[in-house]
């Protein structure tokens, strides 16, 4: 690639990584959003969330087959318990490394 070919994809990268972020905000900016529409969008970064974590807590990557004995689906469970309890994020993630790394020397 030349380096014009280069500058041109750096500028489409940058273009197709803005254009999705300033329509929306130019498109709702004065107009009034239903309050269903806002309910809504406060579920989309858990839904997020859940689409990237779940499958890794319950597919075995080898096979992506389920598996319920998968050392990260142990974890967590008492992980997940201690974020309820606490609502502590630095605790949390305290004690999931704790326990993951606990696991990696019980755990066959």
């Amino acid at each position: 690639m030349t380096s014009g070919q280069y500058l041109l994809c750096i500028l489409g990268m940058g273009v197709v990584t803005y254009l999705p972020r300033w329509l929306p905000l130019i498109w709702l900016s004065g107009r009034e959003i239903p309050p269903l529409f806002v309910q809504w969008l406060k579920f989309v970064p858990a839904s997020i969330l859940s689409a990237l974590v779940v499958p890794s807590l319950f597919l075995d990557p080898s096979s992506r087959t389920f598996d319920l004995t998968r050392p990260e689906f142990l974890v967590a469970l008492p992980t997940l318990a201690f974020a309820w309890w606490s609502r502590s994020l630095g605790g949390t993630v305290l004690l999931g490394m704790i326990l993951y790394s606990l696991a990696g020397f019980l755990l066959p």
